[in-house]
């Protein structure tokens, strides 16, 4: 899978990992002689969805060129327990040492698209997508970005950067959601325009000023039906506003929001609640 433009902060991060871990030097590797070659491969533990290869790659490239990383899955595969994801070969120490760093990316990174392929999943013939927040891990936003695409999501904004979502905040410091919508449309920042409803009185609203996205929050089902319906007809009259349900969901009571038609449902802990994968890496 090609990286999306916004993951540009790759090298760095990885750099940042192995400083914190290495330091001024991995004392434990010099057990082994400099000279010597290893062979390793590195096995899940369990079922998952793959994501984290460039991360991966990256780590064994800053530690030592002649690392030969061969991948046997691919980023976005489903993989069994006990089933074999790469192997290496190259100087022992540089092996040992990029042990954790890799597997902390891997692990981490491949329990984010395992979450969000479980969402997917759960929604599956809906039509809703299962769409990300900014609710990440500090420092890995653009790589949890990059593992939702990987588990079949979709992401919301990158940042505060890309895109305007007025939340009930913007709302009461501007004096109203009319109010704050007229400020963002005079801001032409040149980027979406969302804005959150907490009643259908904002939903209308947003409606009227034809927003990009209607994000609701936390609608029972009744109300939500009556949002859906009220955005298809907008649409029927030529608008443009995507519906996108936000609060409360799990798999267990997803496809209950989905089935009333909403084109998106945000779900933080994809990103926020991660369990990493069970992962291991052994020598030959």
């Amino acid at each position: 899978m090609t990286l999306p433009a916004y993951v540009t902060d790759l090298k760095a991060v990885v750099a940042h990992a192995l400083s914190e871990d290495v330091g001024g030097g991995d004392v434990t590797a010099r057990l082994v002689p400099a000279e010597e070659r290893g062979q390793a491969y590195v096995i899940a533990r369990e079922a998952a969805v793959v994501c984290g290869r460039p991360w991966v790659d990256e780590v064994f490239r800053q530690l030592d060129g002649n690392i030969e990383v061969k991948w046997l899955v691919q980023e976005g595969q489903r993989v069994a327990p006990d089933q074999r994801l790469y192997e290496l070969r190259g100087p022992a120490r540089a092996l040992l040492t990029g042990e954790r760093p890799a597997l902390n990316f891997l692990q981490t990174l491949s329990g984010t698209a395992t979450a969000v392929r479980q969402y997917v999943d759960a929604v599956a013939g809906t039509g809703a997508r299962i769409a990300d927040t900014r609710k990440t891990l500090p420092g890995l936003r653009n790589a949890q970005k990059y593992a939702v695409l990987c588990g079949g999501g979709i992401n919301h904004r990158i940042g505060l950067y890309d895109g305007i979502l007025i939340k009930e905040n913007h709302i009461a410091a501007a004096g109203g959601i009319r109010q704050a919508i007229a400020n963002a449309r005079a801001l032409q920042a040149g980027v979406p325009l969302m804005t959150e409803a907490e009643t259908m009185a904002e939903a209308r609203a947003a409606l009227d000023a034809d927003v990009d996205l209607l994000l609701v929050d936390d609608f029972s089902l009744p109300d939500l039906r009556e949002a859906v319906r009220l955005v298809r007809e907008h649409r029927d009259r030529g608008g443009r506003t995507v519906i996108e349900y936000s609060g409360g969901a799990t798999l267990q009571n997803v496809r209950g929001y989905a089935e009333c038609g909403v084109d998106r449902i945000a779900i933080g802990g994809i990103t926020k609640h991660i369990r990493a994968l069970d992962l291991s890496m052994r020598f030959a």
